[in-house]
């Protein structure tokens, strides 16, 4: 019996786990490597702003386009921040809703403080900057241009821009995607010959560029939002559409 049974004990290796852990996701990332968004997918177009005597007034369509199909009519690219301030889209929607939880995490992390404080426009433009210059640092932008709309702490209307590799600069008037052609021309001559421009004026004037923008932008959509920052709050309207006219089409000529 004795030549059975070994008089050495069996003494288990001992592993480290965390040896084992880091292999496994070593491993993980080698079969599936991090992958970056080459080209945006759904995307949506124009997005104008203009700063008044009285507020801010921002607009955007609300078509979403599958490259050149006209696939979601019904997507909102303005959001409210909190009561000073608005943003607007462009470029490719997932990542602008990948923004739109950041922002309200924002929000939800400054309601759980409770102490009144609240991010004024300057601060979410400046922290925008900051993200998205982050992103294309690491060579997987977020495929945006973002407009903010607002107040600053001390109640004076804020419009800002900032693109996908940082950017960022403040104007009375800005636009992205096609409308930097097409409906900025507009918006400062209009604010040329009316430098005191009041809200409401402001609202009339987006609906004529956006307007002209679906004659001319084929990713364009005659359907559209109205955001409006005053001393009052934040608003943005429900969807509304313009009359169009095609019977133009018929003056063109030559490219028969």
């Amino acid at each position: 019996m004795a030549g059975l049974f070994s008089n050495s004990l069996h003494v288990p290796k001992n592993v480290d786990m965390k040896d084992r852990v880091a292999d496994f996701w070593r491993t993980d990332a080698e079969s599936d490597p991090v992958k970056h968004t080459l080209r945006p997918i759904v995307t949506g177009t124009s997005v104008l702003g203009v700063k008044c005597v009285d507020g801010v007034v921002v607009a955007a369509d609300t078509l979403g386009s599958y490259g050149s199909l006209a696939r979601f009519r019904d997507v909102q690219r303005l959001m409210k921040v909190n009561d000073s301030v608005l943003i607007g889209g462009f470029g490719d929607y997932a990542d602008f809703q990948h923004i739109v939880k950041l922002l309200n995490q924002h929000s939800i992390d400054d309601a759980v403080i409770g102490d009144g404080v609240y991010r004024d426009a300057p601060s979410i433009h400046n922290w925008m900057r900051c993200v998205l210059y982050n992103r294309r640092s690491k060579f997987n932008p977020l495929w945006n241009t973002i407009i903010v709309a607002g107040k600053t702490y001390s109640g004076e209307p804020y419009l800002g821009y900032v693109d996908k590799i940082g950017v960022s600069f403040e104007d009375k008037s800005v636009a992205t995607g096609f409308g930097s052609y097409i409906a900025q021309p507009m918006m400062r001559r209009a604010l040329e010959e009316n430098p005191n421009m009041t809200c409401a004026q402001a609202r009339v004037l987006m609906a004529r560029c956006l307007k002209v923008l679906f004659y001319r932008d084929c990713r364009a959509l005659n359907r559209f939002q109205i955001g409006t920052v005053t001393g009052d709050g934040c608003e943005i309207s429900e969807p509304m559409s313009t009359e169009t006219d095609w019977s133009i089409g018929a003056n063109p000529s030559g490219y028969e």
